[in-house]
């Protein structure tokens, strides 16, 4: 499901998914993770089937950098 909540006090919306998946913007078909957007806000949102990876911290990448990951 989108979620929502307002931000900066109260003069911004987020939107995400609860799922832990990206969001669609309906309106143009762009993707995110989460939108942030002014109130009003002119967009829509509906979740896709994409997953959101997680990022490595910056702990693995230095382990990358190295070649001391696996």
């Amino acid at each position: 499901m989108v979620k929502v909540e307002y931000v900066e006090n109260g003069d911004r919306i987020r939107h995400w998914s609860d799922r832990d998946v990206k969001i669609r913007q309906t309106e143009t078909g762009v993707i995110y993770e989460d939108a942030v957007d002014y109130i009003p806000c002119r967009y829509t949102y509906e979740e896709t089937d994409i997953p959101i990876e997680d990022e490595p911290t910056a702990e693995e990448l230095v382990g990358i950098l190295l070649g001391g990951a696996e």
